[in-house]
């Protein structure tokens, strides 16, 4: 199955592992939604999902031919272009349930989140800034301007309408600042003038409503600390995790997801336990799990520090997505809206989760092709060595 596929095998295992089970999960899972709006027609969700995961998989297996230091050229021009479609997106995006998070592309009438492409754009630029910068990555002219501007520019456009998305892009970058060896002090002025954007943010909510979700920021926190039971989607998303027990009620059982708003996208989690129970649910933290220590051996074993980071940024970007999503099901914090990677219900999601998997995979090819030409090198360096010592035996 693997024998024409270069790269981390595991990582491609768990690649098709999530691809299985969103198609199951988001076929069960939109069956009520099919009979409310498309007049219980279940198979259209299933086949829109499968030609955006034909599409996505595709386009990973792209992005895993193209040669990884390819990204680091394009970074500079992909977070300019980000920079600009996520000011388009606030001017004349398109709103849904109260965040205007999409932007529609003319012509094809289809919509796409612009903050999933500045998130790559960003995480590809910040590896590629510090790679370069490894010998005066304490200077500040050369770290503040390079590095920090970017990330509060481009969290910060993202922020307005989606907050959970910008403070785990802010995170993301925060770590692998600090695992590529910015000075201490410059991290902690990033922190500093997170929070007075933070702040500046809610100041312009309060004055000018509807520019930036406060109401929404608020509401979410009180239904997380006043209200111990959660708001009534995450009553329904505990209960759905309660009646799946250990081994779940089975495939297309669910009795929850008639009731969850949004069975098949926010809390797509609990609706997964209900179905497959406590084994399926911790099966699929496995699957995260190992793409994490997976790609943390790459960062290791990466003769470039551009690769490394890069392998950094993607895959702590979609491992905590998944863990804070998990987190919001069980009630463990605020409700987010963040998607499971490749497991939600979204378009966007979908393709560019399978955009991040191909350059993991492009970076890991490269790893895996240095570290065979160079036991090669070691074999035939040793060889004359072990022959001479035979010739002076005999």
């Amino acid at each position: 199955m693997f024998g024409n596929l270069q790269g981390d095998r595991v990582i491609w295992l768990v690649v098709a592992l999530l691809s299985l089970f969103s198609l199951l999960a988001i076929y069960s899972a939109t069956g009520t939604l099919a009979f409310r709006v498309r007049g219980g027609d279940t198979e259209y969700y299933l086949f829109k999902r499968f030609f955006y995961l034909v599409v996505g998989l595709a386009i990973m297996y792209l992005c895993y031919r193209i040669p990884y230091t390819k990204y680091s050229k394009m970074a500079p021009v992909g977070i300019i272009l980000s920079i600009f479609l996520l000011v388009i997106t606030l001017m004349f995006g398109v709103t849904y349930n109260g965040a205007t998070r999409w932007l529609e592309v003319p012509i094809l009438g289809v919509t796409f989140q612009t903050s999933d492409l500045a998130k790559v754009t960003l995480i590809a630029y910040i590896a590629r800034t510090i790679s370069a910068k490894q010998d005066y990555i304490k200077d500040f002219n050369s770290a503040f301007l390079p590095i920090l501007a970017p990330v509060l520019v481009v969290c910060g456009l993202i922020a307005p309408a989606d907050l959970s998305s910008a403070l785990l892009l802010f995170g993301t970058c925060m770590i692998m600042m600090f695992v590529g060896r910015v000075d201490v002090k410059f991290i902690g002025l990033l922190i500093l003038l997170g929070i007075v954007l933070f702040a500046f943010l809610i100041i312009l909510g309060e004055f000018f409503p509807g520019t930036v979700r406060v109401e929404t920021w608020v509401s979410r926190i009180k239904d997380f600390f006043v209200n111990s039971e959660g708001a009534e989607q995450i009553q329904r998303a505990k209960m759905a995790i309660a009646d799946g027990g250990w081994l779940g009620v089975g495939p297309g059982n669910s009795v929850h997801r008639n009731f969850l708003p949004h069975a098949y996208s926010d809390v797509i989690y609990a609706f997964f336990i209900e179905e497959y129970g406590l084994v399926g649910g911790l099966g699929l933290i496995v699957l995260y799990l190992t793409l994490l220590f997976r790609c943390v051996s790459l960062v290791t074993r990466s003769p470039k520090a551009f690769g490394a980071m890069l392998v950094l940024g993607l895959c702590l970007s979609m491992v905590l997505q998944a863990l804070f999503g998990m987190a919001v099901s069980v009630h463990l914090i605020p409700v987010t809206g963040l998607p499971l990677p490749m497991m939600s219900m979204g378009g966007t999601s979908l393709l560019f989760s399978c955009i991040m998997f191909g350059m993991i995979l492009s970076v890991s090819r490269y790893v895996e092709k240095t570290g065979t030409e160079r036991k090669k090198k070691v074999k035939e360096e040793e060889a004359p060595s072990s022959d001479s010592s035979l010739l002076i035996a005999e």
